[in-house]
């Protein structure tokens, strides 16, 4: 199989799709593999890195399309590169559709076969291929949050651990998932106040044995978001719903009534995000102000740690890559149950239960698909 990458185009993404250990693993199992130039940039990998382990290079992202029988990308393709795409061939990457109706139309109409990181599962029920970049986005919302709590950035001015004598910052984590439990992590580690809420008591439970008595667990309800998001300093949005728009559990209301000068970090804004004021920034431009309380919402977080994320990511996608490259997509995903829950859509429709439903259309089953 012929397998393209090009370069991320995203503002501010410099993550890669294939780093060249992993292009020279497909290379060794006969596929070919070419690389827009420049496109390992970010992670201070050159041409001539890829071009050592047996990848074409190309000039433009046009000709990465035009000669690929499979796309791997790092984020959504953005409008230009949709129009890149053709019938029959594969995209795979992450595609958050939930939250974005006019890249599903472009995507159907594209007649590809669009296979996204973040709906594949695992035998356990993880999702193996946004794992990774939550565990990254985790850590960093707490770096972006102690940055932006600091007065010369529009936050209270306080420190998140405190000092002796002086009580820490409160920090409230929504979710006790993956982008919770490494929040929590930095956010225990830099001495803060930290409370996580969610409706799972065995998450609670594990959490519990994970950190022990420093970290506060509460049940999530209603009355207990408002209670803990109106006497925090930081409030972290880590829930996830796969596949589907994030439920809106931080209301409007409730980011009325908070602190001036508190701050919130929407770590499901890629699937629309958990608080009802959030709407999708960049790392040009990080934050907003709502009611005097600062808001980060970057959709692309891991973008800013590429040389981390990127490697990381690909640790987790190299054996999907290569299983939809030795076999074709249809015998993978035949194969793979847990891949098979990738295929968001195929042949101009829709093949996610979650994402049809978060987006009115008409679901048509995976299985059918595949068969089809």
């Amino acid at each position: 199989m012929h397998i393209g990458v090009p370069k991320e185009i995203k503002v501010r993404e410099y993550r890669v799709g294939l780093v060249p250990a992993n292009v020279r693993e497909l290379v060794a199992n006969g596929h070919e593999v070419t690389i827009e130039t420049g496109a390992g940039a970010g992670i201070g990998m050159n041409d001539e890195h890829y071009e050592a382990v047996g990848a074409k290079i190309a000039s433009t992202a046009a000709d990465v399309f035009a000669a690929a029988d499979m796309i791997v990308k790092v984020k959504e393709p953005l409008a230009p590169e949709r129009k890149m795409l053709r019938k029959d061939q594969i995209l795979f990457t992450y595609l958050h559709l939930a939250p974005d109706p006019e890249q599903t139309t472009d995507l159907m109409e594209s007649g590809a076969t669009c296979i996204a990181y973040e709906t594949v599962t695992s035998p356990t029920g993880g999702l193996p291929l946004l794992a990774p970049m939550s565990e990254v986005a985790g850590r960093m919302s707490i770096q972006a949050g102690a940055y932006h709590l600091e007065k010369a950035h529009g936050g209270l001015g306080i420190l998140l651990g405190g000092v002796p004598g002086v009580d820490p910052g409160k920090v409230v984590v929504i979710g006790g998932g993956v982008v919770g439990t490494h929040a929590i992590h930095i956010a225990l580690g830099m001495g803060a106040d930290v409370w996580v809420l969610d409706r799972n008591v065995d998450a609670l439970r594990r959490l519990w044995t994970q950190f022990d008595r420093p970290l506060n667990t509460v049940y999530s309800t209603r009355d207990a978001i408002e209670k803990h998001v109106l006497d925090a300093d930081l409030v972290i949005g880590g829930v996830l719903v796969p596949g589907a728009a994030a439920p809106k559990l931080v209301t409007a209301d409730h980011i009325k009534r908070m602190k001036p000068g508190s701050v919130v970090v929407d770590v499901a804004i890629d699937q629309g995000g958990c608080f009802e004021t959030s709407k999708a920034t960049t790392h040009d431009e990080p934050t907003y102000v709502v009611d005097d309380v600062v808001h980060y919402c970057v959709a692309n977080m891991p973008g800013g740690v590429p040389r981390t994320s990127a490697r990381a990511l690909n640790n987790a996608t190299l054996p999907f890559v290569l299983a939809i490259a030795d076999k074709g997509w249809r015998k993978a995903l035949l194969d793979d149950v847990h891949l098979r829950q990738g295929l968001n859509v195929h042949a101009g429709r829709v093949t996610h239960e979650a994402v049809a439903a978060s987006l009115d259309h008409e679901h048509w089953h995976a299985d059918d698909a595949i068969l089809g």
